[in-house]
């Protein structure tokens, strides 16, 4: 696998974990309008009923990423559907490989949608305890513009995809890290406290 299709990769899959309509909608037409010239793979995506799918699902979560509670409830049902989303598109970005090459791919592409899913999730469940709505329509503007962006990126410019999506992943994994060793220090000091 080349840097190309790897920056792909992760940038698709990277956006997929935040929006997975959006992405197959980008797809889908870039393939369709010859926007770049994409490897013969990405004709999947080049189909009415795919692409027409894709932005009726992403006029729907438009809207429901708008509501407060409602996002969240929309995000737990997707918490399933966009990692799998994540590892398709991974493995069609592949093209042509062999049986654990796709299964590997796969996996990488699962793993990555996986994490900017659960990012996505935690910081809208976050925002959600804030009495105001704005707060949502801000993080919902922003993650759609961030998800064009980035298939922009995979489109046009994969290594720039890949530079992002790699540093957006290594921040995930730090402060996920740092959570973790926040939340074991503050119940061990509080095991502490309650055995005296």
């Amino acid at each position: 696998m080349d840097l190309i299709t790897l920056g792909r990769t992760l940038g698709f899959s990277f956006a997929a974990g935040v929006n997975l309509y959006a992405t197959v909608a980008i797809l889908g037409l870039a393939a369709r309008y010859g926007w770049v010239e994409l490897p013969p793979q990405f004709q999947m995506f080049n189909h009415e009923v795919v692409i027409g799918a894709a932005i009726v699902m992403y006029l729907i979560e438009f809207f429901a990423d708008k509501i407060p509670y409602l996002d969240s409830l929309w995000d737990l049902i997707h918490t399933a559907i966009r990692p799998v989303g994540g590892a398709l598109i991974a493995v069609a970005t592949l093209g042509e490989a062999s049986g654990p090459m796709e299964g590997l791919i796969a996996l990488l592409g699962g793993t990555v949608a996986a994490s900017s899913h659960l990012t996505k999730t935690s910081t809208r469940a976050v925002a959600n305890t804030s009495p105001e709505p704005v707060s949502n329509w801000v993080l919902s503007f922003g993650e759609d513009l961030f998800v064009v962006g980035l298939a922009y990126l995979a489109l046009q410019h994969p290594i720039a995809a890949l530079v992002i999506a790699s540093i957006l992943l290594a921040l995930i994994a730090f402060f996920a890290a740092f959570i973790i060793r926040t939340v074991r220090r503050w119940f061990t000091r509080r095991s502490a406290f309650q055995a005296t």
